[in-house]
């Protein structure tokens, strides 16, 4: 069985999540999400709408999503690749180099991001009264 990991806040929830959930999916047969807790979001200076507890809930009734847990800090990712056995390591494009050091344990691969659309962007376009699209 092909294990594949990806991390992300995933707040929010919109097509490009689902995109790139999809696309990780089609690249194993077992796919893992990390996701970053509201503790660990403090730290980067993000706050979720959702709480951590409801977007765990809501990727785990998601398809494509096999597996989620918690991701409580930056070096955390080599000890997941090591633990869960993990043959793909999936990145958004955005992070394109940043995790090459992981290459040493599984291939790594960093998908294009879904073009106009953030979890980011959506929160702007509420505060401004636009709507998606």
């Amino acid at each position: 069985m092909k294990k594949v990991i990806t991390y992300g806040t995933f707040d929010l929830l919109h097509i490009g999540h689902i995109n790139i959930l999809r696309r990780a999916k089609e690249l194993g047969d077992y796919l893992i999400v990390a996701v970053s807790t509201d503790e660990f979001n403090e730290k980067k200076g993000k706050k979720a709408c959702y709480s951590f507890e409801d977007r765990k809930k809501i990727l785990e009734a998601i398809r494509y999503v096999d597996m989620v847990i918690p991701e409580e800090n930056w070096e955390q990712k080599e000890e997941d690749v090591k633990k869960y056995q993990i043959d793909t390591f999936v990145m958004g494009d955005d992070w394109e180099g940043k995790f090459d050091h992981l290459k040493e344990l599984c291939e790594v691969v960093y998908l294009p991001r879904t073009k106009d659309i953030s979890s980011t962007q959506i929160k702007d376009n509420i505060k401004d009264g636009k709507s998606m699209g």
